[in-house]
C-alpha cells in the first residue's frame, strides 16, 4: 500500500521523531516502520538525503559515535515541530487510517481463505456421503474411517497453508510489507483453531 506521506510530511515526521530523542539513521527507519504498522519502510536513500537537508537548514545536528551517526534536533527544529503541531496531528490520523485499511484487507483475505476451505470440506463431505452406500464391511472399520478423516484434515490444512503463503508472497513481491501485527493475528487464529481441534478430540 502506498505511504500516506505527502510532500513535506516525511520531513516533519523525521523532525518529530528526533524531537522525542536523538536517533541514528536505522533507528529512524525502524521507527517509521513501527509507527506506520509496517505499511511504509523507507530506504536509506530516502532518509539520509532528508537528514542532510535538515542539517543544512540548521534543524538537526549530527555526531559520530563509533560506526553510528547520531542525529539530534536543534532549537530551531523544535520550534518548527511546535509551529506545525496541528499539521502533524493530521499526518498521524492519516497513518491510523492506513493501518486500519491494511487490517481490513488482512481480515478479508482470511475470510476468503476460510470460505474456500469450508467449500472444500463441504465438497469432500458430499463426496463421502455419495460413496457411503457402496461401503464394504472393511470401510465400516473405525480405524479406516479415521484414516480417511485424517487425510481430509491434511488436505484442508495444506490448502489453507498454500492459500495464505501465496497471498503473503504475492504481497511482498508487489513491494508490500508484512507487519508483525499481521503475523501476530495469523498466529493467534491458528492457535485458536488448534485448541478447537484439541477440544473436539478430547471432548
Amino acid at each position: 500500500m502506498a505511504p500516506v506521506f505527502s510532500h513535506g510530511d516525511l520531513r516533519l515526521y523525521l523532525l518529530k521523531l528526533l524531537d522525542e530523542q536523538p536517533r541514528h539513521g536505522y533507528d529512524l527507519i525502524q521507527a517509521l516502520t513501527d509507527r506506520t504498522g509496517g505499511t511504509y519502510t523507507p530506504s536509506a536513500g530516502t532518509i539520509y538525503p532528508r537528514l542532510a537537508k535538515l542539517e543544512e537548514e540548521g534543524l538537526v545536528t549530527k555526531t559520530v559515535e563509533g560506526r553510528k551517526t547520531i542525529y539530534a534536533i536543534t532549537d530551531a527544529g523544535r520550534a518548527e515541530v511546535a509551529d506545525r503541531a496541528e499539521e502533524f496531528d493530521g499526518i498521524e490520523a492519516g497513518l491510523a487510517d492506513s493501518v486500519r485499511l491494511i487490517a481490513d484487507e488482512v481480515r478479508g483475505s482470511v475470510r476468503e481463505a476460510m470460505k474456500s476451505l469450508r467449500a472444500d470440506l463441504a465438497a469432500a463431505a458430499h463426496e463421502e456421503r455419495r460413496a457411503a452406500p457402496t461401503r464394504t464391511a472393511r470401510d465400516d472399520d473405525p480405524r479406516v474411517r479415521s484414516r480417511e478423516q485424517l487425510q481430509r484434515a491434511d488436505t484442508a490444512v495444506n490448502a489453507f497453508r498454500a492459500h495464505v503463503r501465496t497471498d503473503l508472497r504475492a504481497h511482498v513481491a508487489r513491494g508490500g510489507v508484512v507487519a508483525a501485527s499481521t503475523v501476530d493475528r495469523l498466529v493467534r487464529a491458528l492457535d485458536d483453531a488448534a485448541k478447537e481441534v484439541t477440544r473436539a478430540l478430547h471432548g
